[in-house]
């Protein structure tokens, strides 16, 4: 068995390992009950699917530039992924799209209550 057989069994594996994490994923969109849950279905399972379909192909094409692409792509996507899920989440948080009685522990009320006061007790200076 030569190197190439090995990579190629590995990039098998973890292609369907990735797929099988990105159709959990789409699952999880569409049957978690509020936006909290899907979000964390939509960005969690989705970075490491695609994490793990990126690593299959670097192993299966074994070329630098290619290699060199696949790193910017995952990169962008650990950088830009989570930022968006937690905009997302905090958008529908803020505009009330999620069921509050789910939360097991909400430090974002206590956040925003203790702003609103802060806000609300400031003394603002005309000159």
């Amino acid at each position: 068995m030569t190197w190439s057989h090995v990579a190629d069994a590995a990039a098998a594996i973890l292609l369907f390992a990735g797929c099988a994490l990105t159709l959990a994923a789409g699952v999880g969109i569409t049957r978690f009950p509020d936006l909290l849950a899907r979000i964390h279905a939509a960005a969690k399972p989705q970075v490491l699917g695609l994490l793990l379909v990126l690593t299959a192909e670097a192993l299966r094409v074994r070329s630098w530039p290619v290699l060199g692409m696949l790193l910017v792509v995952v990169v962008f996507q650990f950088l830009t992924i989570p930022v968006a899920a937690h905009m997302v989440a905090r958008g529908g948080y803020r505009t009330d799209q999620l069921n509050r009685d789910l939360l097991v522990v909400d430090d974002l009320r206590d956040d925003m209550a203790a702003a609103a006061k802060a806000e609300k007790n400031e003394t603002h200076y005309d000159d």
